[in-house]
């Protein structure tokens, strides 16, 4: 039988874009994994069920992070003072070509693994390899530290180096391999399909990554309109379309399933109506965009229009996984975005983005992201006490606080799915 229990602490989360919702001292009763309510008192029928009670802490929803690449891990902090393609070809093809080396990937996989679960990450969308075995053993590291994820086979067939470039029939076939094995294996650890971007991938490659996704009906993970040098190749390799998305659309890559397209910056405004009627997300990227010269993403316009968005570290484009240093950015970001658009976009809130890092990416995963009823009870207690603080802060004020100057060290306590994860084990 599923335990009742509660946790009691000052509880903030965000129900709606840019409004918080907040009970001091206040309780979340849990049944399973699942969140019953929010109360500032326990009601009869929950008065004699277990309380973890973490007094003045604050108590968030766990991060979620939309889009980060699992091999380029090692490759934290190097190469980013190149463009995306000169970056892909000196340091990320040959560092994922090391993971047809199970050994190798396993100490690599792990190590992320653990760092997600340090930064408070609790669920994540991530590119793996070509690789199909290291692809499975990274959705079993996943599995095993309890932490959730989509976990993609990585697709390239053309445009890439030999040592990163598979056939069609290959790709397809590893493909469907792993989704057969894993759709139904884990409760929070699933496939999604991931073509790396349409320059790495033939259409008929394209189009048969879209079959599969609709066969065994998993969600995809792409890129999209990143980089001006990308977006070039693109038209150059398939003249026939009016627009990029518009490629991954003829494919059946493009919301016919529930989609994520990383970055999205140089969006016109045709894809942003396709974004919108597709029912699209995106991950919005701050720090790959900024070292790699790529632009500032038009959130605050993508949002009004009614796409759906969250944020990501995208590593190593990215240079940390930490969400709060990403939400940081993004609000850095947006307000340069604001004065780049003669002050029409206009910035975002501290409340905008704990919602993107939140909700707004967890929305992917189903009910997460939120202490709404019958949402999966994904958490992070924060104890911010060794945080500097020479007067009284709201709530809200210690949130932001812990934002900006706060740090891993500050989350004592990680739920997932309705349980404590402690910290992944070496084996």
């Amino acid at each position: 039988m599923e335990e009742i229990f509660a946790v009691k602490g000052n509880i903030i989360f965000t129900k709606e874009f840019g409004k918080y919702e907040i009970m001091e001292d206040g309780y979340i009763v849990v049944h399973g994994k699942s969140i019953k309510g929010v109360y500032k008192e326990l009601t009869e029928e929950y008065r004699n069920i277990r309380v973890e009670d973490y007094g003045d802490s604050l108590i968030i929803p766990g991060f979620v992070d939309l889009h980060l690449h699992a091999p380029q891990f090692a490759n934290l902090g190097l190469g980013l003072d190149k463009e995306l393609m000169p970056w892909l070809e000196a340091y990320t093809f040959p560092e994922e070509s090391k993971y047809s080396d199970v050994h190798y990937a396993r100490k690599v996989y792990f190590s992320l693994i653990r760092e997600l679960w340090r930064f408070g990450t609790t669920r994540s969308c991530v590119f793996a390899t070509i690789h199909k075995n290291t692809t499975k053993l990274l959705m079993d590291l996943f599995a095993d530290s309890g932490l959730g994820a989509y976990v993609g086979k990585v697709n390239m067939n053309r445009n890439s180096p030999d040592y990163l470039t598979e056939t069609t029939e290959a790709s397809l076939n590893d493909t469907e391999e792993i989704l057969e094995e894993y759709c139904g294996k884990y409760e929070l650890v699933k496939p999604i399909v991931t073509p790396r971007f349409v320059p790495s991938c033939s259409f008929e490659l394209l189009k048969g990554l879209g079959e599969l996704a609709e066969k065994y009906n998993v969600p995809v993970q792409s890129h999209l309109c990143e980089n001006y040098g990308e977006i070039s190749f693109v038209k150059s390799l398939h003249p026939e379309y009016k627009n990029y998305a518009e490629i991954y659309n003829g494919a059946g890559l493009f919301g016919d399933v529930p989609t994520i397209m990383a970055h999205c910056i140089l969006v016109d405004e045709d894809e942003i109506e396709l974004m919108v009627k597709k029912d699209l997300y995106v991950a919005h990227s701050p720090n790959s965009n900024f070292n790699l010269s790529s632009g500032i993403a038009p959130i605050r316009r993508l949002v009004s229009r009614g796409v759906s968005v969250g944020l990501a570290s995208d590593i190593s484009g990215g240079h940390s996984l930490s969400m709060m240093n990403v939400i940081t950015s993004s609000a850095q970001a947006a307000n340069i975005k604001w004065i780049e658009s003669n002050r029409v976009d206009q910035p975002l809130s501290t409340a905008d983005l704990f919602y993107l890092a939140t909700k707004g990416g967890g929305k992917f995963f189903g009910k997460v992201g939120s202490f709404e009823e019958d949402y999966e009870f994904d958490a992070l207690v924060i104890d911010d006490r060794n945080i500097p603080a020479f007067r009284t802060f709201t709530v809200e004020e210690r949130l932001q606080k812990f934002i900006y100057t706060g740090d891993d060290r500050n989350i004592k306590e990680r739920y997932v799915s309705g349980k404590k994860i402690s910290e992944p084990k070496v084996y």
